[in-house]
């Protein structure tokens, strides 16, 4: 990629909205699943996986079921997405938090 290709790739990269939203992640193996919310939902899933792999992950109980049972036996899904509109941060992360534990307790998940 040269020149003006570059440069138009370069700008919509940085004008790009992240999404906001709610991800589970799921141990197959133990049945055990993990919410949490992001406001970057494109590169949480990286973040956490990276975290586990070095053996570093803040989640105790996370890091202990990859040992047991290995990085394939995790999955990571979107549960939620906000929608565009909802930009205005205060009430994005009051409505980010209610819908973080409404997963929490249809899942019968942990915190992540």
């Amino acid at each position: 990629m040269k020149g003006n290709a570059r440069k138009a790739a370069i700008l919509a990269y940085k004008e790009r909205k992240p999404a906001v939203g709610i991800y589970a992640v799921r141990c197959a193996a133990s049945g055990e699943v993990w919410v949490g919310q992001s406001p970057t939902l494109d590169t949480v899933q990286n973040r956490i996986w990276f975290a586990l792999r070095l053996g570093s992950s803040p989640h105790r109980d996370l890091q202990k079921a990859w040992n047991d049972h290995g990085g394939e036996s995790f999955t990571f899904e979107v549960l939620e997405r906000l929608a565009d509109d909802d930009d205005v941060s205060y009430d994005r992360d009051t409505h980010l938090k209610g819908r973080v534990a409404h997963w929490r307790s249809t899942l019968g998940a942990r915190s992540i």
